[in-house]
């Protein structure tokens, strides 16, 4: 969708709630003949703004001259509404006839279909919102945990927009100095203070820094915590699997090498959503189709956040092969948890008790999927856990785009940041810190294409 589309003044219409049939649905519209449309289809024909008065009024519609249904209708005056436009919205029966003709009957009163996202993108052009708040109304609906609903609901708010805007203005007021001094190239007069602006460069830099370092966390918060449950055949990791998420969602074999692919759902710990992925046992094998069961393992384990290897401690004949097993584990940027599986067996329970097994792991997590011994240990490790990644602090960048143009910006600063030590030429300088400016802008969309627009919206639900 083009920008240009967006504002042609147009009414658009659209079902902002799901579809099937149910007992409400909700159909919006947005533009300068929404009053005009609704009055005319509920026959409030003595004055159409009495629609836009922002009170809701059970009003019949109309088709023709039959009554098509009893609607809730609630208006609201531009620029006032969530679009900044005349906005209607009509609370009517869920069934599919229904929600079909009275569409229809907006399309012949001369509204057009709205397309994905365009209500907010209308919001967006008229200021309602920018551009970083506009992503959160999208990220706010795909929320499915507390943790990425507190997320969605900071960056709505202005969060992210406000840290970038308080030190952004200010790279605008000493560019604009630095710009001032090009005009007067032949005075030579500097108007921009150098150490001044090198103590803005270094102040600006950290919170940048500061920005980009809470971008895992955001995304921990946003998507959850991907944790794999790692480990020879037969530990017992389908086991773990199903106790932790107290149902049967992994067939549990004595046969080693039952699981041959990943099997994933989804756990809530104090409002964070991990992503437990049960996998193939690590061994090698000549079996082609479990050698490609093992081989996903080891992809997963790559891409994960936390790693649960679990073992049976009968399988290891000294503590050092442990060790060594999980010193060769090639599992990325993951945090390794060793969690010893059937601690309800007598002889693996004596067998941890051991001093050398004590003084190489003192903080063991000791567990039985059979029993559910020890499940709440590890589900108290794995939330602190979170808490070392940072999700317990204020997160507000969680967007691949925002972390990229973060770092793009940082990069025209530090050279900024250089040439004034090196004796830069105004000109260069100015041109950093213009570059560096526009990065910062099309976070929030103070400046900004239509490409990137429509990649943005283009997610977002239509009616929204």
């Amino acid at each position: 969708m083009s920008k240009n589309r967006a504002s042609d003044g147009s009414t658009i219409v659209a079902l902002a709630s799901p579809q099937g049939i149910g007992a409400v649905a909700l159909i919006r519209l947005s533009g300068p003949s929404s009053a005009r449309i609704v009055s005319a289809m509920s026959r409030m024909l003595v004055d159409a703004q009495l629609v836009l008065d922002r009170r809701a009024r059970l009003r019949r519609l109309y088709d023709g001259a039959d009554v098509l249904d009893e609607a809730v209708v609630t208006g609201f005056a531009g620029p006032g509404s969530y679009t900044g436009e005349d906005v209607v919205e009509l609370g009517v029966h869920a069934s599919p006839f229904i929600i079909e003709r009275v569409l229809r009957l907006c399309l012949e009163a001369g509204a057009r279909l709205a397309e994905p996202g365009e209500f907010t993108l209308r919001a967006f052009l008229n200021g309602r919102l920018d551009l970083s708040q506009a992503e959160a109304v999208a990220d706010l609906i795909a929320a499915d945990s507390p943790a990425a609903h507190r997320l969605a609901v900071h960056q709505l708010r202005g969060g992210l927009s406000e840290r970038i805007g308080r030190f952004r203005g200010q790279l605008i007021d000493l560019a604009a100095l630095l710009e001032l001094e090009l005009d007067f190239s032949e005075e030579d007069v500097a108007f921009a203070d150098r150490t001044t602006l090198h103590a803005l460069l270094v102040a600006v830099r950290a919170e940048l820094a500061s920005l980009r370092a809470g971008y895992r966390a955001g995304q921990i918060a946003r998507d959850g915590v991907t944790t794999v449950i790692a480990g020879r055949p037969n530990a017992g990791k389908s086991t773990l699997l199903n106790a932790l998420l107290g149902e049967e969602k992994a067939i549990v074999s004595p046969i080693p090498g039952t699981t041959r692919d990943v099997v994933e759902d989804v756990l809530m710990i104090d409002g964070v959503k991990f992503r437990l992925v049960d996998t193939a046992g690590l061994r090698s094998t000549q079996d082609p189709v479990e050698r490609m069961g093992v081989e996903r393992t080891q992809d997963r384990m790559q891409r994960a956040a936390v790693v649960l290897y679990l073992f049976d401690p009968q399988a290891y004949g000294l503590v050092q092969e442990l060790g060594h097993e999980l010193a060769s584990l090639s599992s990325g940027d993951a945090l390794v948890l060793p969690v010893a599986g059937k601690c309800d067996v007598p002889s693996n329970r004596l067998l941890l008790q051991d001093d050398a097994w004590r003084a190489k792991w003192p903080e063991l997590i000791e567990i039985s999927g059979q029993t559910g011994e020890g499940l709440g240990d590890l589900r108290a490790a794995l939330r602190r856990v979170v808490d070392s990644l940072g999700l317990s602090g204020e997160v507000v960048v969680a967007q691949l785009r925002h972390y990229e143009l973060l770092g793009r910006a940082d990069v025209e600063l530090e050279y900024a940041e250089s040439g004034i030590t090196t004796g830069l030429a105004t000109e260069l300088l100015a041109g950093h810190l213009r570059a560096a400016l526009r990065h910062l802008g099309e976070i929030t969309g103070a400046v900004g294409a239509d490409d990137v627009l429509g990649a943005i919206f283009s997610r977002f639900c239509i009616g929204k």
